[in-house]
């Protein structure tokens, strides 16, 4: 299937680059770490030695989405005890969030043990995902940065496997973001995939991702800190329980609310149970849940031809209680 919405579509490396220059120039101000890899890869720590911080997490989010979506961080998410939001629009969601956001691209080092899921506009280069061949896209740049929700270095050895997927001239080409999980960063940077995670949903529903035209979303950000374990929670919970999305799709009335009322994550068996609870009863296992649950809790959907919408999910303010209080 080749999308006619991403046939002249810009080059996300290039869009997310002018970022990357941001962060590095700006580095004491955003309280990052930047170093060079014994090869030359330039690394930003946004959560390891370095502290980070909101602000950083809201650039990080919109590296990942390959410059083509705005991202916002905020007080006032509407739910009481949540007292902070973020929110993402896209004009080109199907670009910004499924060739660039979506952690698709599975790296490893057996050596070191070191595995890590990358986020961002290097997966355009690469092509290591069979997605790719659905988008029917491919990025073209000579530069380009990749982001990894991890709390250590990638070894050099996939460093520099890293730059000859992506067709790299050089290291000192690739820029590599570290965000660990439950550091300011990450969890910005993790609960700014809620429009992602919606347009995921989309794809996993076989919904023509040519016909979805625009995308706006917004979840609760929860408090950062504690371990892993509790920071994955909540951040999915944020999503899954709080969060809201926006499409606008040219589609017709029938093709529309089927959409909407595949969607929320409220029609997932696992639906729930907070998140934490879920990893340790699957084993850590993502692929065991049902993956109906991996979408924000709230949908609407406006069927541009006749401009009716439609409306499926709630945000469920007392299990995102739960969820919170009981870690």
């Amino acid at each position: 299937m080749s999308l006619k919405s991403l046939s002249n579509a810009p080059s996300i490396s290039d869009g997310a680059d002018a970022i990357v220059r941001q962060l590095v120039d700006n580095a004491d101000a955003f309280r990052l770490g930047v170093s060079r890899s014994s090869s030359g890869v330039t690394l930003i720590d946004a959560g390891i030695d370095k502290r980070g911080g909101l602000e950083a997490g809201r650039l990080i989010t919109e590296i990942c989405m390959g410059g083509q979506g705005r991202v916002s961080v905020h007080g006032g998410s509407g739910i009481s005890d949540w007292p902070m939001a973020i929110s993402v629009h896209s004009v080109n969601p199907v670009l910004a969030c499924l060739a660039s956001q979506y952690a698709g691209w599975s790296l490893s080092h057996k050596e070191s043990k070191f595995m890590a899921l990358g986020s961002g506009p290097a997966r355009a280069l690469a092509q290591k995902e069979p997605l790719f061949e659905e988008l029917a896209y491919r990025d073209r740049s000579s530069r380009t940065s990749l982001v990894l929700e991890v709390d250590q270095v990638p070894p050099d050895a996939l460093l520099e496997k890293i730059v000859a997927d992506c067709g790299l001239a050089s290291p000192e080409e690739l820029t590599i973001i570290l965000t660990p999980t439950q550091s300011l960063a990450g969890i910005t940077q993790v609960v700014g995939r809620v429009l992602e995670v919606a347009l995921h949903k989309v794809h996993t529903l076989g919904f023509d991702l040519d016909k979805v035209v625009d995308g706006l979303g917004w979840a609760p950000l929860p408090p950062a800190g504690g371990d892993f374990l509790k920071a994955m929670g909540r951040t999915n919970d944020a999503i899954i329980f709080g969060g809201t999305v926006v499409l606008q799709v040219d589609a017709d009335d029938t093709e529309a609310e089927k959409l909407a009322l595949e969607m929320p994550s409220q029609v997932s068996k696992d639906y729930g149970t907070p998140f934490a609870e879920l990893l340790k009863q699957f084993e850590f296992d993502f692929y065991k849940m049902d993956p109906n649950l991996f979408s924000p809790a709230r949908i609407v959907i406006n069927a541009l031809p006749s401009g009716k919408r439609f409306v499926a999910g709630r945000v469920d303010e007392d299990a995102l209680t739960r969820a919170l209080d009981g870690q």
